[in-house]
């Protein structure tokens, strides 16, 4: 009998992950906690944490799309 095989996130990175990427990992793993699924409440949950974009701004929806593109790279 064969085994069903997946691939756990982990194995899939090309470095560890940095203090930004996990601590936007934590504020978007507890906006989701919290039942915020659109991307406007989350994008102001991220304004809300005091994490700014990688450039210093503000969070806005365009960021946050360009940002989640970047780190999909």
């Amino acid at each position: 009998m064969q085994q069903d095989r997946y691939l756990q996130p982990h194995q899939a990175r090309q470095r560890p992950a940095t203090t930004y990427e996990d601590l936007l990992g934590d504020v978007i793993e507890r906006a989701f906690a919290d039942g915020i699924h659109d991307l406007a409440r989350l994008v102001q949950r991220l304004n809300d944490s005091g994490l700014a974009t990688p450039g210093g701004q503000p969070w806005t929806e365009a960021l946050y799309r360009k940002e989640m593109a970047t780190l999909a790279g």
